[in-house]
């Protein structure tokens, strides 16, 4: 049964429920029960709202079973009608054209922002975390019904999200969603096959957006990496890894979860990138002092980042001196990182959208 269907049997439900009951209290409350205190008594009786009795029960025993088969019903039918009403909103929302170019102006206004394609639960997961990083992103799905499930049973994700909804594996889709200037891209659908063909789709029109893709099998990692994936990612692997670190090393473990869910401030490692037009280039770190300037640490610092055969250097002494086109690995809130970059003269620094 469709939307619009459920809705208009839930409000002729509730008509009929209305009327039996406003029959009911005028017949069974007898002559002196007028035609309105009838359908009052009805309509305060089913919402609940806790008035006095209109129609007085307490001398009739027939009125008053009645009245309490009246409320019973109207609780259930209630509900239900509600039910349907804020899923009819919900719909009429998502599906109203001027909200909808609303957003496709606001996707049209982004850059060096991420595409994530297929919202399931790895998807999911991702966009949460681009959204509490503070990171511009628009989503693709396939189904319109998941966007809306995800509107229901986690608005606080929903509520700032922006969205496509089309097939990811269409070069047009992917157009729309701005792959021409975005600065990377998640292919989480559930599929291997369909996560190698957007890898393949993605590189070969944009080879320079960073492509990070879910597989489920080794032989396809192997394809999707071949393809021009940068890195692919199982699932299952991660979860084995998770479980070993749980009996391995449960402190440190304890530590990044803490990190992770901390409410009062968003920590993060995360890379600070210097282009060769920073004012921190040819500077020690000693000088640049991102400890006391931004509150960050430095964990490790990476040498012309873009190369293949860059080199990661851990705990970097503080006499190391900043090249152009490296990357400093650090730890810190998010908005501290923001700021850092923003310090190092980054040719784009990420904005949460708004």
């Amino acid at each position: 049964m469709s939307l619009w269907k459920r809705l208009l049997f839930a409000l002729g439900l509730l008509v009929v429920v209305m009327a039996i009951a406003s029959s009911g209290y005028r017949l069974l409350g007898g002559p002196a029960v007028t035609l309105l205190q009838a359908v009052y008594m009805a309509v305060v009786t089913l919402a609940g709202v806790g008035y006095g009795e209109i129609v007085d029960t307490s001398q009739n025993p027939v009125l008053r079973v009645f009245n309490m088969g009246v409320i019973l019903v109207g609780v259930a039918i209630t509900v239900y009608v509600f039910s349907v009403v804020a899923a009819f909103i919900v719909e009429v929302e998502i599906a109203n054209p001027f909200w909808r170019r609303r957003m496709e102006k606001r996707i049209s206004e982004l850059k060096d922002h991420y595409i994530i394609c297929g919202l399931g639960d790895t998807g999911r997961h991702a966009v949460e975390e681009l959204q509490k990083t503070l990171t511009p992103h628009v989503a693709i799905d396939l189904s319109e019904e998941t966007f809306k499930r995800l509107k229901e049973v986690h608005p606080d994700i929903f509520s700032s999200l922006l969205y496509i909804v089309g097939d990811a594996t269409e070069e047009e889709i992917l157009e729309r969603a701005g792959i021409e200037r975005a600065r990377g891209l998640i292919a989480a659908l559930p599929h291997d096959k369909e996560n190698l063909v957007i890898t393949v789709l993605a590189h070969q029109r944009f080879p320079k957006v960073r492509i990070v893709a879910r597989s489920a099998e080794q032989k396809f990692s192997e394809r999707m990496l071949r393809a021009g994936a940068s890195s692919t990612v199982s699932p299952s692997r991660i979860g084995g890894l998770r479980m070993a670190s749980e009996i391995i090393r449960p402190h440190v473990v304890g530590f990044l979860d803490l990190m992770l869910r901390e409410q009062a401030q968003t920590l993060r490692v995360e890379e600070v990138e210097v282009p060769a037009s920073s004012p921190w280039v040819q500077q020690a770190l000693s000088r640049i002092d991102l400890s006391t300037r931004h509150n960050l640490l430095v964990l490790a610092m990476k040498h012309e980042a873009q190369s293949p055969q860059a080199r990661l250097r851990v705990n970097p002494p503080l006499s190391t001196v900043v090249q152009g086109g490296d990357a400093i690995i650090v730890m810190g809130d998010v908005k501290d990182i923001h700021a850092a970059r923003k310090a190092a003269g980054a040719l784009s620094v990420p904005t949460a959208t708004s």
